[in-house]
């Protein structure tokens, strides 16, 4: 994904809904490259075009989520499998590529114990032998997770080795964000517990800035894991922040790598 490629998911998914006219006056491109760019766009799931305009793909549903992208996902799961060790405890937090992840140990047979707040990752186990424990809180009906001060308490009395979270967004001015205040939440209560924290998404999220932050000045992401679209420029700023970078290959027809930096 080049630059004018980011800046049009950007626009899209920020906005939810943009023509065609105006991305041409926003990227400084004619309509006829504007349209070529959607329909690039729209092949490799970043947005949906519509007659004379492009809407997000955006939706709260994890199963409709993770059909968007699913070989980039997937790939990306397998690799985050390989960083847990067998006999470890990791909270899992939600979103699609996060159920791969859970779902990928189920398929390996890992004896680990999986805690989540994610509903639809419980009942994606139901039938494994994979240890699972569902915590308590306001169930989010939309996102099929649960959310507030009960969640963040199970947190606190709850111990794990690694924590799996999604996240909507990354700038280099406002580091991490997240589109619900709720779900934030949840994550900065798992990193308040200072273990290793890592996110799991693809690299259509970065240059993207949404209402609600996901980290403070007392604790931060360990890793990122995406894919090898990301601009360099964001690789570069991950790393001076000294977040640990493991880029995966965007394009399926070839075998997975991975490059790890601290």
């Amino acid at each position: 994904m080049n630059s004018r490629h980011q800046q049009i998911v950007h626009w899209v998914n920020e906005r939810g809904h943009v023509s065609v006219s105006e991305l041409s006056q926003l990227t400084g491109v004619s309509e006829v490259t504007v349209r070529q760019d959607l329909n690039a766009l729209e092949k490799a799931d970043y947005l949906k075009r519509v007659h004379g305009s492009a809407v997000a793909l955006e939706s709260d549903n994890v199963g409709a989520r993770m059909r968007t992208r699913y070989p980039l996902k997937k790939r990306l799961a397998e690799h985050a499998a390989t960083l847990i060790a067998d006999g470890e405890a990791v909270f899992i937090e939600g979103g699609s590529t996060n159920a791969l992840l859970a779902r990928t140990l189920a398929e390996q047979r890992r004896s680990v114990t999986i805690i989540t707040v994610s509903h639809y990752i419980a009942n994606l186990l139901k039938e494994t032998d994979i240890d699972v424990v569902m915590l308590g809180g306001l169930y989010q009906k939309s996102s099929e997770s649960v959310v507030g001060p009960l969640t963040r308490f199970c947190i606190q009395q709850t111990h794990f080795q690694k924590a799996f979270i999604g996240v909507d967004g990354w700038h280099p001015q406002t580091g991490f964000t997240g589109r619900d205040m709720l779900r934030c939440d949840v994550a900065n209560a798992v990193m308040a517990k200072q273990v290793e924290t890592i996110a799991l998404t693809d690299a259509s999220k970065f240059g993207q800035v949404l209402p609600y932050t996901l980290t403070g000045p007392d604790y931060v992401l360990s890793r990122v894991i995406t894919d090898d679209t990301l601009a360099v420029e964001y690789q570069t700023a991950l790393r001076a922040a000294r977040i640990a970078l493991d880029l995966i290959n965007s394009d399926e027809t070839k075998q997975t790598s991975s490059v790890a930096s601290a």
